[in-house]
């Protein structure tokens, strides 16, 4: 595998444990729904990065486009789990407008990976694997 396949491995590893913490701690220390919305969002995208790890490993060659697309994935992901998790263990917020810009990339991103597959899906059908 390559290195950022790894990469993206290791963050959707990540993902998953503070997923699980987030919902520990939902069960045990929280009132609100913010923790756990965090932890969903976490544990639904451990598992999307572990599946889009190993289509990026199929791959004969890196696709520049698609590495992006799993980042910004994951980056919108990260920013705007920790942002409700700030909120929600009653800390400040992470930085004004955190979770909406976490969350928009994280929607730019899902789109990001329908236009790949959508790309790869019309080259396919041109005879191109």
């Amino acid at each position: 595998m390559r290195p950022k396949t790894y990469l993206i491995v290791l963050i959707a590893a990540l993902h998953g444990a503070g997923g699980v913490a987030l919902a520990a701690a939902a069960a045990h220390i929280a009132q609100n729904g913010l923790l756990a919305t965090a932890s969903s969002f976490l544990m639904i995208h451990a598992a999307a990065g572990l599946a889009l790890a190993a289509l990026a490993a199929a791959r004969a060659a890196p696709e520049p486009g698609l590495t992006t697309a799993i980042f910004a994935l994951q980056a919108g992901v990260t920013l705007f789990s920790i942002d409700l998790a700030a909120r929600g263990l009653g800390s400040a917020k992470l930085f004004p407008y955190a979770a909406p810009l976490g969350g928009s990339l994280t929607i730019l991103a899902w789109f990001g990976l329908a236009l790949w597959a959508g790309w790869r899906l019309v080259k396919t059908r041109g005879g191109e694997a």
